[in-house]
């Protein structure tokens, strides 16, 4: 009866290139955070999170129009690295895509998004330490209503 009050863990998506070193330190550090205190070296609990991890293939179209709308200015060249093999700068969701199956290194790894509360950060680590430091004020505010 009161099965739409249940709360649902966040939904935590890494689009992932094993060969980009911020993409390693980001899913080495949602890994840290679901198995090990966070923050860590200290007395907290594990986050409560659902991490999927999606290797070498860039977000849909329709994925990073999604993404692009949960960042503050994100047109779609915002989502292309400045590798010296990137002759392009896409203009469409479709057009980052395809450069991206064509070339990984043309995007901004990794990609990281937390689908359930419109977040996500592109290219930094930085941008994935925010968004587990919101999931653990959350986590926080939670236990304390219980």
């Amino acid at each position: 009866m009161f099965s739409a009050f249940k709360l649902s863990r966040p939904q935590i998506s890494i689009f992932h290139s094993p060969s980009s070193p911020p993409s390693v330190a980001a899913l080495n550090l949602l890994r840290s955070a679901l198995s090990g205190p966070y923050p860590p070296n200290t007395k907290s609990q594990p986050l409560s999170f659902n991490l999927e991890v999606i290797e070498d293939k860039p977000p849909t179209p329709d994925q990073l129009r999604t993404i692009s709308g949960y960042l503050p200015s994100a047109s779609p060249d915002f989502f292309i690295s400045s590798h010296p093999t990137v002759d392009t700068r896409p203009t469409s969701a479709d057009a980052v895509n395809k450069l991206a199956a064509k070339n990984p290194k043309a995007l901004k790894w990794p990609i990281v998004v937390d689908w359930s509360s419109g977040r996500a950060a592109v290219g930094d680590v930085e941008g994935v330490k925010r968004i587990l430091e919101e999931l653990r004020k959350q986590e926080n505010s939670k236990a304390w209503v219980r």
